[in-house]
């Protein structure tokens, strides 16, 4: 595997830093990888800005930043806003349809998920909205092993929530399936 950069961004307590930590966690403990995080909070932690970066690569890793990502998880417009310009040409973007217009932008990807939307109806909780996410991600751009992803997501998520934080990540897993399905006909 190539240098891979990705970032999380939206809201404070979306669970984005989670959804980053555990996609960067896996790389390293399950995947044998060099991965780094790195995250921002606005001053408000809740509500404010939130972001955080994963640098995957099989070589070391030499500079944490993202300058540029190939994938880019999102889930406020503020945050779209700011970051979709830095976008590589050519990435994706997983954007909250509930939670974020897209523009046309003919140089990346862009996929909508009803994730919010689905947590909430599907789970009953939208608050696992950002594993909705997750799954999609790592379904979409198989970056990294399902099997491992799910060890460490059942690790990685507060006691007492693991069933259901697993059920949002197949959730997106779905949903990303769906729209290959539908971009093959």
């Amino acid at each position: 595997m190539s240098r891979k950069e990705v970032r999380f961004a939206g809201f404070g307590g979306q669970g984005l830093v989670l959804s980053g930590i555990i996609l960067g966690k896996t790389a390293a403990i399950y995947e044998d990888l060099q991965a780094s995080q790195t995250q921002s909070y606005g001053a408000e932690a809740r509500g404010g800005a939130s972001r955080c970066d994963v640098v995957i690569d099989d070589a070391e890793i030499t500079f944490i930043g993202v300058k540029a990502p190939d994938i880019f998880v999102v889930m406020s417009q503020e945050a779209y806003e700011r970051y979709i310009g830095t976008v590589k040409r050519g990435g994706i973007v997983y954007y909250d349809a509930d939670l974020v217009k897209a523009k046309e932008l003919e140089v990346i990807q862009q996929i909508p998920l009803p994730a919010t939307k689905m947590a909430s109806e599907s789970l009953g909780n939208r608050i696992v909205a950002n594993i909705v996410m997750l799954g999609a991600m790592v379904e979409g751009t198989q970056l990294l092993d399902l099997e491992g992803m799910k060890k460490c997501l059942e690790e990685s998520v507060p006691d007492g929530t693991q069933e259901l934080n697993l059920k949002a990540f197949d959730l997106g897993r779905s949903l990303a399936l769906r729209i290959k399905g539908r971009d093959k006909k």
